[in-house]
């Protein structure tokens, strides 16, 4: 008798439906899009956002470290980059300087950074040097490009590599000195030949900001003819030339040294400025990633309870199958 009986029990428990009458709806994310799902089957796994949240962590890490490292570089680039101006602002009085002026010869001379992730500084100065390279260009006009950084060389490259007579990169790979840039403006100055050099650079002004910055430097002849034009050359005719050099040679000489501390005074301002933007780039990446990592810990919860509450349902069901 009692073994009939649990016959009987088991013929009913086989008997019984183990699927619960209600559909288990899925469970779906806005990581993976809802046509891509099929019907009846869970979306995403709580180990593959685990997974993603562990890779923002990580990015968040990197973003964080790269923005103390170009806090304390900013630190010592900015004392030099303001000590430097102390160089060429003297030339502007006694030589001026005078961007509109009309010559034949161009030679446009773009700082920029050998690395990325530092904003739109290389973009800006790339731009200027377009703007100037066309309002310069004309059927009896030349128009060069000397470039210093990587990421100028790699814009300019693709539309006027004709143009382009130097490229010097890794400037920023040791920190420069003054004897250093003065070296590398020799250089350029025997290997071009030129009636105007037009610096173009970004010049620091805060963390947050940076001001694109054309600085003209010309020949003597240029000079000359501009004095004998307009009467005057800056303070330098209030000065009188004693020994047994010529004006020519004088003003010779201060072309040369205007240029190696233009070019100094350049390179100091846009590493600054550099720095300076990628500080602001990578606080804003880990402010992004924060943001993302919120949002994935959204869907981690969401996603865990309700494969929770999936899990209950059907131990729910089962044993009220079981019951009946």
């Amino acid at each position: 008798m009692a073994m009939a009986a649990a016959l009987r029990r088991e013929g009913r428990r086989f008997a019984s439906p183990l699927i619960s009458p209600q559909p288990i709806t899925p469970v779906r994310s806005a990581l993976i899009p809802e046509e891509h799902v099929p019907l009846g089957v869970r979306s995403i796994s709580t180990q593959v956002v685990r997974n993603r949240m562990k890779s923002v962590k990580n990015i968040q890490k990197i973003t964080k470290a790269m923005k103390m490292v170009a806090a304390s570089k900013l630190r010592l680039i900015q004392s030099r980059a303001e000590k430097s101006r102390g160089l060429w602002q003297p030339f502007t009085a006694l030589l001026g300087d005078t961007p509109s002026v009309d010559v034949k010869k161009n030679v446009i001379v773009t700082v920029s950074s050998d690395k990325g992730l530092c904003g739109g500084i290389n973009s800006t100065a790339v731009k200027v040097s377009r703007a100037i390279n066309k309002l310069t260009s004309g059927p009896d006009k030349e128009a060069k490009f000397v470039i210093l950084g990587e990421k100028a060389k790699v814009q300019l490259i693709r539309d006027s590599k004709k143009s382009i007579t130097i490229c010097m990169t890794e400037l920023q790979k040791n920190p420069l000195n003054y004897t250093q840039v003065s070296v590398l403006a020799d250089d350029i100055l025997k290997n071009v030949e030129y009636d105007a050099l037009r610096i173009v650079f970004n010049k620091f002004q805060s963390v947050v900001s940076f001001l694109p910055t054309m600085t003209t430097v010309l020949s003597p002849e240029v000079v000359e003819r501009e004095a004998e034009s307009d009467g005057k050359l800056g303070d330098l005719d209030s000065y009188e030339i004693e020994g047994g050099e010529t004006k020519g040679e004088i003003l010779q000489n201060l072309a040369e040294f205007q240029f190696s501390c233009v070019l100094f005074n350049a390179v100091m301002e846009n590493a600054c400025s550099e720095q300076g933007a990628r500080m602001s780039a990578m606080d804003s990446s880990s402010r992004n990633a924060g943001d993302m990592l919120d949002r994935l810990t959204l869907t981690y919860n969401r996603t865990r309870q309700a494969s929770i509450t999936t899990e209950l349902s059907e131990i729910i069901s089962g044993a009220a199958a079981l019951e009946g």
